[in-house]
């Protein structure tokens, strides 16, 4: 695990700062709102706040880096010194304004950001999305999903490594680009990955939580169940993660999620859990 944090996996809340986020789309596009929403996370044992201007959820569309700044930059300075912060962006200017603003790790979707961190001195997520999210749910294909994401964020991450970035985390990108056979495929081979990160220096992160494939997980299931209705698989999910090796956690629902990650902890403490 990175850093000092508890002895547990981390939990890193999601404060999205846009209009339409597929799970809040819109609830803390306004500062105050977001600003509130962000202290309640902290308040919940939040380690760690990504803020982001941008959606990516499957089929939207990119925004303005002006318009990207001034939805997060506001929210950084407000939450800046109680808790670390991350920038969830694809833009090197809104990643470099955002470190400026008290951000010292860079979650990129798009994998390319390392040199801005390596610049900036912060930590940077290897993420793995095929296509961008405006196109990457229009069929996607792999020879092998597990080896070939795999191969895709410990190759990112040795190029980061090599720039000169030392806190590097690897995400499979659950959803991003993946059906849910390869969401599943992934998640049943995370062992193996956070593994594989380890004996390269990195850590593994996962986020799953409230996405749309655990919403047809139920028998029968037709259509995605309701975001409401997504809590439990999202805890799994979470839970099976952390077990597997994930020293981070990508969450909506953080109190729930923190007490989970404590149980996790102290029974890898007790050496009940591998």
């Amino acid at each position: 695990m990175t850093g000092t944090g508890p002895v547990r996996p981390l939990v890193m809340g999601v404060l999205n700062v846009t209009p339409d986020s597929f799970s809040d789309g819109g609830r803390f596009l306004g500062f105050e709102e977001a600003v509130a929403h962000g202290r309640s996370m902290i308040a919940a044992g939040a380690d760690i706040i990504d803020v982001g201007g941008e959606s990516s959820r499957p089929g939207a569309e990119p925004v303005s880096a002006d318009e990207e700044l001034r939805r997060v930059l506001p929210v950084l300075a407000a939450l800046a010194g109680a808790v670390r912060l991350s920038i969830d962006t694809v833009k090197p200017e809104v990643a470099a304004a955002a470190v400026g603003e008290g951000a010292d790790l860079i979650n990129d979707i798009s994998g390319s950001l390392f040199s801005t961190a390596a610049a900036h001195k912060v930590g940077w997520v290897s993420m793995h999305m095929q296509g961008t999210p405006a196109t990457m749910q229009r069929q996607p294909r792999y020879t092998n999903v597990v080896a070939d994401v795999s191969k895709a964020v410990l190759d990112r991450g040795r190029l980061a490594r090599a720039a000169g970035v030392h806190e590097i985390w690897v995400d499979p990108g659950i959803g991003f680009g993946k059906t849910t056979e390869h969401n599943l495929a992934l998640l049943a081979h995370l062992g193996e990955l956070a593994e594989a990160a380890r004996a390269e220096g990195f850590s593994l992160l996962v986020g799953t939580s409230r996405k749309r494939f655990l919403g047809m997980l139920d028998p029968g299931a037709t259509e995605p169940a309701p975001l409401t209705a997504r809590l439990e698989a999202s805890l799994a999910t979470a839970v099976w993660a952390m077990v597997q090796g994930a020293g981070m956690i990508r969450v909506h629902d953080v109190a729930d999620t923190v007490r989970a990650a404590a149980l996790v902890g102290a029974t890898e403490r007790t050496g009940v859990a591998a």
